[in-house]
């Protein structure tokens, strides 16, 4: 008889005899297998209970059946509500990834010299009354939640405690990347709430 089935496959390397690794694998995988019950088994196989077959499948299936493990790696994943608020690090333990090296330079442009630093970039427009008024918008957007906003934000609001709620959307940042060939290069991005 050819084997086909992983399940029966399995079952019958862990030393189930293979006409009844055929009938338990027959529509179940080894996770239903190992939930089933004696009794369950013994209909599914066709052996009386009692009888040490049964004794010989039921513990194969205890201590074998859905024990291997599903990653190799060694990685354990915690969930942010198994973590207790003194055990996430905060200040100089906490990592930054302004300070990684793939991470150009971000920096808040202040509101009162946005005009001034956008200038270059002719974002002025005329608006109703005549006056000129920066056309922020027409800048590349950044999310409020990238990695590099969010620590922008937090140094900023360690720094001072009277910032409105809101104060970080419909800000300019200015990003300095460094490039060997290129030298330095500037842009500016808008910081919005949702894209």
């Amino acid at each position: 008889m050819a084997v086909k089935s992983s399940t029966k496959k399995r079952l019958i390397e862990l030393g189930i005899p293979e006409d009844h690794a055929h009938k338990l694998a027959d529509d179940a995988n080894l996770d239903a297998i190992k939930r089933m019950s004696r009794e369950q088994v013994a209909k599914k196989v066709g052996i009386e209970e009692g009888v040490s077959e049964l004794d010989h499948i039921m513990t194969v299936i205890s201590e074998h059946v859905g024990s291997r493990k599903r990653s190799k790696s060694n990685r354990i994943t915690i969930s942010r509500k198994a973590l207790l608020d003194e055990d996430i690090p905060t200040g100089d333990y906490r990592f930054n990834v302004l300070n990684h090296f793939l991470v150009p330079h971000h920096e808040l442009v202040p509101i009162d010299s946005e005009a001034e630093v956008l200038e270059p970039w002719g974002l002025t427009t005329d608006d109703e009354f005549g006056t000129g008024r920066l056309a922020k918008e027409l800048l590349p957007k950044i999310l409020i939640t990238d990695p590099a906003i969010q620590v922008i934000k937090e140094i900023e609001e360690s720094e001072n405690d009277e910032l409105p709620a809101g104060w970080l959307a419909n800000r300019v940042v200015k990003v300095i990347r460094y490039s060997r060939s290129a030298g330095n290069s500037v842009a500016f991005r808008l910081i919005v709430e949702s894209a």
